[in-house]
């Protein structure tokens, strides 16, 4: 059961972690406080305490951690660099949105234990089976619950342990199976018969009635039966159904017995259902498999708006750590804020507002590290320029210095073109979208006039102006929305190629004189307005342009609105505040999370082309219109999560599908919900929706606490495109309010699309 345990032998790094060691935790350059750290036992805690406060201590799981970073490689780090060397300081990045933890050890030896050693658990963990997750999901709970650490747990205590599991079950049915677990008939469970024990509780019947269905005998799947389901219901290709057959049995069968005689146990059967392939999401549409040749403005790409900060949009902190985690979740296109600083430097901050202040030029520094560690398509820059000319001069001097052959100065020919690359061709490339002097066609052809290059507005959006567009009207906003032209640096100016800001007039000026190259912004509200006088002509546009929408300048909380009906228009750049969890966040997760999670999503291709109109309020007056029947059996849940802290308390779930497209397609259907059963919920409940844009729809399925007094809490949710849906019987790994993975908890559905006649 201590599939971490074997580490440790052997490893001196592990060895001195559990041991423990005095360090800094380092807020802040005043807040710098000794923690006791140590490694538990069961290599997968993190426990520590400070000196002074007697017995209060702290944990965290290595599992919560993503990744360990050496040096001052954070701002609270880099604030302390005078005092304390690199070699002794590192930070522990955590999972989701939770802060990062900055550490300083007393030498560079300590820095050094801690770093590998965590770095070796975080890969160990990485790389185990989903059956050594569970066992070792299992042992934390066992661990949790085990007060005297005698490593035994009598009846009682076990039934404890079942409710702090979310587990109510009938006390004869639970003390039955304790005691056929009870191998060593000493009345209380080690470790390993609790896990047995655990496992015949967690049989599954809804699995075990579909096996039996298809099973020839009731023992097994013989090769024939295990093609028969996946023909017949996973509706798997049928030229390639024995060969599939062989590959599950191969990689997913536990018994050599089996395997011998080509055939697939329960057990096998069940490995299979809970793995990836038996997931669903088509584990192909996972990988790269799109067609990446397009022109840009071809694609929904994933972007972030005020990347800088970490929390609201008046207060909260602004961090590099913004740029670093929207990177890392695949995030394509991303916001900076640029305003004069102190000694020449220009800094990124929320304007006019008391969020904290950071150097361009780290934010600069971040991006050519971070931009294509996860994708290696291009990043667009999108920076909203409020400094004067001599520090935009400093600004282009850092962008061309820093960023070097990643930021692209010139068009990929150095002719002048007449439609926009492809993702493909600008792989590795940083594209610069701002206020630009003149066309390309001027700057590639060297015909621009001296006197013309310092002239025009300089900044986007302007934060008054957008909230005066959301009508709170006031006049010291208008006036600051309409405050004189600012001029534009030549140096900062020629940074900006193929992402030229313009302000939109509308649709036939643009059809008539914008030229590809030309980006408009739109906020929220002027984009809905826009939608709802002329879709189709956004949908258009958008065919031939990019557009950028971003959150009314109201959203203080940096809520976000929902994407949905933006991409709905075509619009490919929709920035969101990655910081703020929740469903807008979970769409842009569940959009993205295809095509191997590289940030560009080809459009549908009526939505690409110029010579055709698709009308999103209408979607069945297009060529090939075919609505599609959606049917969802949710049959089952397992271990879901306690979502409340009170120890008597077990969740009582229900499951909510939820589809999000074209307007005819928005729609919700819920199963009922269960008492008193977070722990393996059954419900058979059948859904079904009428999808008439299936390329646009997105479907989140979500778990909720039922509470008739008050809200419902959420327990756990998965979006994911309708196009990438594995039909028959699959399983779907619930993701917490952060996108991180709940495991093992999970729903067991069955899934049937079907065209309409």
């Amino acid at each position: 059961m201590d599939v971490l345990l074997t580490s440790i032998q052997g490893d001196d790094n592990l060895q001195s972690m559990i041991v423990g060691t005095v360090m800094r935790k380092i807020k802040s350059r005043t807040w710098k406080k000794q923690r006791y750290f140590r490694l538990q036992e069961d290599c997968m805690t993190i426990w520590y305490k400070s000196k002074k406060t007697g017995n209060t201590h702290s944990t965290f799981s290595v599992s919560d951690v993503e990744a360990v970073r050496e040096g001052h490689q954070s701002e609270v780090l880099l604030s302390i660099a005078d005092e304390f060397p690199p070699d002794r300081c590192f930070t522990l990045v955590f999972r989701g949105r939770r802060g990062n933890l900055d550490l300083v050890a007393d030498s560079a030896d300590e820095a050094q234990s801690w770093i590998k050693g965590m770095r070796k658990l975080i890969e160990n963990l990485e790389n185990m089976g989903d059956s050594e997750k569970l066992d070792q999901w299992i042992g934390d709970w066992f661990k949790k619950a085990d007060k005297n650490n005698d490593g035994r747990m009598n009846f009682q205590e076990v039934r404890v342990l079942l409710k702090m599991m979310n587990v109510e079950m009938n006390e004869h049915h639970a003390h039955r199976l304790f005691m056929m677990a009870d191998k060593s008939q000493t009345g209380s469970l080690e470790d390993d018969e609790f896990v047995l024990f655990y496992k015949m509780l967690t049989q599954r019947e809804d699995v075990l009635r579909v096996f039996q269905e298809y099973s020839g005998d009731g023992q097994k799947l013989s090769l024939s039966d295990l093609e028969e389901f996946l023909r017949e219901e996973q509706l798997e290709d049928v030229d390639v159904v024995q060969q599939l057959a062989m590959e599950l049995i191969e990689r997913y069968e536990p018994s050599d017995t089996a395997k011998t005689l080509k055939a697939m146990s329960i057990d096998g059967f069940l490995i299979y259902l809970m793995s990836p392939v038996g997931s669903v999401f088509r584990p192909r549409q996972q990988n790269l498999y799109q067609d990446m040749n397009q022109p840009l403005c071809h694609y929904f790409i994933s972007s972030s708006h005020n990347t800088y900060l970490m929390e609201d949009q008046l207060r909260g902190p602004s961090s590099v750590e913004g740029y670093i985690r929207a990177l890392k979740r695949g995030c394509r296109c991303v916001e900076v804020d640029c305003w004069d600083g102190t000694n020449g430097e220009p800094i990124v901050y929320h304007g006019h507002t008391f969020t904290s202040k950071i150097l361009f030029k780290d934010v600069v520094s971040t991006l050519g590290k971070y931009a294509f560690k996860v994708s290696e398509y291009p990043v667009i820059l999108s920076m909203e320029n409020h400094c004067s000319v001599e520090q935009q001069r400093v600004m282009a001097h850092h962008l061309n210095t820093i960023l070097g052959d990643k930021l692209l100065k010139s068009t990929l020919d150095r002719k002048i073109p007449i439609s926009f690359p492809s993702p493909e061709e600008l792989k590795g490339k940083i594209l610069l979208k701002g206020k630009k002097i003149g066309g390309l066609e001027d700057s590639l052809s060297g015909l621009m006039e001296p006197e013309d290059t310092l002239t025009g507005e300089v900044s986007d959006e302007d934060e008054a102006a957008e909230i005066d567009e959301d009508n709170l009207h006031s006049n010291s906003l208008r006036r600051r929305a309409k405050k004189s032209k600012q001029r534009l640096s030549k140096e900062l100016s020629d940074c900006v190629v193929y992402c030229k800001s313009v302000h939109f007039s509308s649709f036939k000026h643009s059809r008539m004189h914008s030229k590809f190259y030309e980006i408009s912004s739109f906020t929220e509200s002027k984009a809905r307005k826009l939608l709802r006088e002329a879709g189709a002509e956004f949908v258009l546009h958008n065919a031939r342009q990019l557009t950028r929408v971003y959150p009314s300048g109201l959203r203080t909380d940096s809520s976000n609105f929902n994407p949905q009906e933006m991409w709905n228009t075509g619009t490919q750049i929709v920035a969101l505040n990655f910081q703020t969890a929740g469903l807008e966040m979970d769409l842009n997760d569940g959009l993205f999370s295809q095509n191997g999670g590289c940030g560009y999503v080809l459009k549908p291709e009526y939505m690409r082309r110029l010579d055709k109109r698709f009308d999103p309020e209408v979607p069945q007056n297009r060529d090939g219109y075919q609505p599609l029947s959606f049917c969802i059996q949710v049959i089952s849940a397992q271990q879901l999560p306690k979502v409340n802290i009170k120890e008597s308390s077990v969740v009582d779930p229900f499951v909510r599908v939820e589809i999000h497209g074209v307007p005819l397609d928005q729609a919700k259907q819920e199963t009922r919900y269960i008492d008193n059963n977070g722990f393996n919920p059954v419900w058979y409940d059948t859904l079904r929706f009428t999808i008439h844009a299936p390329e646009l729809a997105l479907v989140r399925f979500v778990v909720e606490d039922y509470d008739k007094a008050s809200r419902n809490d959420f327990v756990g949710q998965y979006t994911l495109p309708f196009s990438c849906i594995q039909q028959g019987y699959r399983h779907i790994h619930l993701l917490s309010r952060d996108g991180t993975s709940i495991h093992p908890a999970s729903l067991f559905v069955h899934l049937r699309v079907t065209k309409l006649v």
